[in-house]
């Protein structure tokens, strides 16, 4: 078995995170609380879900959990520039 070939969607998984952030369609969130009790580091993510707002926080991990495990698909994780260079 190739190792990079088992490797692959997991580095795959990582780059999308890196250059990414968790997005929520606020008409389909029911506040159940079920994003803020998985997330590691206690963000409101309820809050953003609400407000429609994506999850910009400092100590955001992008780990997933809360978009694993929210169960109407509210969050997901879209990509964002914030990371790449300026190519001007």
């Amino acid at each position: 078995m190739n190792l990079l070939k088992f490797f692959q969607p997991e580095r795959a998984r990582r780059e999308v995170m890196k250059a990414g952030q968790v997005v929520p369609d606020a008409s389909r969130c029911v506040q159940c609380g079920i994003c803020n009790y998985n997330c590691p580091i206690e963000i409101d993510v309820r809050r953003h879900a609400w407000q429609g707002l994506p999850v910009i926080h400092s100590q955001c991990l992008t780990c997933g959990e809360c978009v694993a495990r929210c169960p109407r698909g509210v969050l997901q994780f879209v990509r964002t520039n914030l990371f790449e260079a300026d190519s001007k």
